[in-house]
């Protein structure tokens, strides 16, 4: 049986401990509970615990589940969007953290603007060196930030990364700082707020925080037994 009020309240003191060594307040981080996969009795349980912010990865697991939680809930797209897609997401997303292409912006544009709504949106990059991972160039990130802040039906609210899975999260400090780093020249370079960054998930969340994480991606540590 998992202890989901247990696993949170851990999950919350990791967090409280990582901004007190940061000198910030536990205030300025967002835990995004990652439910993608997950039962959905146990998503159901985070939620009467008070979790309010969820992340899924997939869109179509997305479709299925959603309609069936309370709609005080805000949904985050974290994982790799394919264009043909984003049509379904005005009716089930509010975040999309995986802006990597212009493309993606221009269909989420697309969707969100035949809804009439509007989507808060991070641009993805591509910093740990594995091509696997999805995401912008560092030396195209600008070109395509200008971009997406001139669609009207995209809030652009920062940057996200996925780091390397390693076992030491310290081996993962430097791919956090430099992008703190990308997004302090960019705010400089184009004025705009960009005032979140969306970094770390179970295993680095903490040295994600102290690198300037506002938005942290956590599944296993909740749902872990």
């Amino acid at each position: 049986m998992v202890d989901m009020k247990s696993n949170l309240a851990g999950v919350q003191a990791r967090i409280e401990t990582a901004c007190r060594k940061a000198g910030r307040s536990p205030s300025e981080v967002t835990l995004v509970a990652v439910s993608k996969t997950r039962p959905v009795e146990q998503t159901r349980e985070l939620y009467d615990l008070g979790i309010r912010q969820f992340g899924e990865s997939r869109v179509q697991e997305a479709r299925d589940k959603i309609p069936g939680f309370p709609d005080d809930i805000v949904w985050h797209l974290i994982g790799r969007l394919q264009t043909n897609k984003a049509k379904y997401l005005p009716e089930i997303v509010q975040w999309v953290h995986s802006i990597d292409r212009l493309s993606v912006a221009e269909a989420l544009e697309k969707a969100y603007e035949k809804a009439d709504k509007v989507v808060h949106g991070l641009v993805q990059v591509s910093l740990a060196g594995e091509e696997q991972k999805a995401g912008v160039e560092p030396k195209d990130a600008e070109a395509l930030v200008r971009a997406v802040e001139s669609m009207p039906h995209i809030k652009l609210e920062g940057l996200m990364t996925i780091g390397p899975f390693v076992d030491d999260p310290e081996e993962v400090r430097p791919v956090f700082r430099r992008m703190a780093e990308l997004a302090a020249r960019l705010r400089e370079s184009t004025g705009l707020g960009l005032p979140h960054l969306s970094m770390g998930m179970t295993n680095d969340f903490e040295v994600a925080i102290e690198e300037g994480a506002t938005l942290v991606r956590v599944g296993t540590a909740l749902y872990a037994d």
